[in-house]
């Protein structure tokens, strides 16, 4: 660790009017303050003076050819000696005389700590009102609700954590998502997170953000590591509903709303039955999966599969939700031979029947599937 205490690490593109200056910003806390530390650059292919101004500001440049954010904070973060890291964009938005606020922090004992712009003060100018009031707002909302959590700002780039964090993390997403891994892991991984209030300033230069394609890629990621809300929800949403439509238009026509619905809306329940009992099934692979991985981390739902699965069980219940549809047609066609197989109007009990079938015949061979997920591995 060379005994350094503190490692901050700017990726960097294009930056050479402000790189000097976020340089001069943290020198001067390191002294302010006693710290030994590092600063360290990550040069993204800049075109501009960017390299030589952060070279002969002191800092330590590094270059990372692939392309993206993530890229350039996993290059210098591989570099980072420290005992605690700082993170930061090197655009000046960002005070660097808040970083003995995030050193306070995990002094006192946490791993992860964040700034919250919306918490602390952002100059006018510093964020693009859409950004401020619907984008940032919404992503922060679904980290909430996806990962129960309380953050406040979870795309600020002002962050710190620990050299032994940063191990835990295993961060490894190249673009923007970076920001969002980075809080996921942390949950994940139960570290001990906590929020700073800090300063945001206008940027001098060209913005690298592009509004939707980021926040596309902060969503994506969300929901890859959350099958609660891509999977479970929805699939178990459209299943009931579906069933519920499937099993009361089987004994007849309903009339709401001043229409009747029919055999139209029972073949529609039918589709919104397999094809939500297909989604959770793809739940429960991703989610299993994903802990077996190491992605996802271990919860009661998956202590409630291991306890109460297994191959004999799923293979049972498939074989009888197979069977109902089988009885269902077997009844069908008997009354077919009695008429002097004549013609038979039956489509209700029909569509009912191929629905069992279906599900049940994915329980079976998704049963065997799952169970090829459990396996131990030495």
């Amino acid at each position: 660790m060379d005994n350094i205490e503190v490692s901050v690490v700017m990726p960097c593109l294009n930056e050479e009017k402000t790189i000097g200056i976020c340089i001069e910003k943290i020198k001067e806390v390191f002294k302010k303050e006693n710290l030994k530390g590092e600063i360290i650059v990550v040069d993204n292919g800049s075109t501009d003076n960017s390299k030589k101004v952060a070279k002969d500001s002191g800092a330590i440049v590094l270059l990372e050819k692939r392309k993206g954010y993530g890229s350039a904070y996993l290059c210098g973060l591989s570099h980072a000696k420290g005992k605690y890291i700082i993170i930061a964009d090197s655009d000046n938005t960002y005070d660097f005389s808040d970083i003995p606020k995030f050193l306070e922090k995990l002094k006192e004992g946490y791993d992860f700590v964040i700034g919250s712009r919306f918490k602390g003060k952002i100059a006018k100018g510093a964020m693009h009102w859409t950004h401020r009031y619907i984008g940032n707002p919404m992503l922060s909302f679904m980290c909430r609700l996806f990962f129960r959590t309380n953050l406040s700002d979870i795309h600020c780039g002002m962050r710190a954590f620990t050299y032994e964090a940063c191990q835990k993390m295993k961060l490894i997403t190249l673009g923007m998502e970076f920001a969002t891994e980075m809080v996921v892991s942390s949950i994940m991984n139960n570290l001990k997170i906590t929020e700073v209030p800090i300063s945001y300033y206008p940027r001098i230069g060209e913005s690298k953000l592009r509004a939707f394609k980021d926040a596309y890629r902060h969503v994506r990621f969300m929901l890859m590591y959350c099958p609660m809300w891509l999977y479970f929800i929805p699939g178990i949403f459209g299943f009931l509903f579906g069933m519920l439509i499937l099993v009361r238009l089987l004994f007849g026509a309903v009339l709401f709303l001043g229409h009747k619905w029919d055999i139209h809306l029972m073949i529609l329940g039918s589709t919104l039955t397999i094809l939500s009992y297909q989604i959770i099934h793809l739940g429960i692979y991703a989610h299993t999966y994903g802990v077996k991985g190491g992605f996802l981390k271990r919860d009661n739902f998956t202590e409630f599969l291991q306890r109460h699965f297994n191959l004999e069980k799923g293979l049972i219940f498939g074989f009888i939700l197979f069977l109902i549809g089988i009885l269902v047609n077997l009844f069908i066609f008997i009354e077919w031979i009695t008429k002097h197989f004549g013609a038979l109007y039956r489509i209700r009990e029909s569509v009912f029947a191929l629905t069992f079938i279906i599900i049940g015949l994915q329980t079976i061979f998704s049963s065997f599937f799952i169970s090829l997920l459990f396996v131990e591995k030495r």
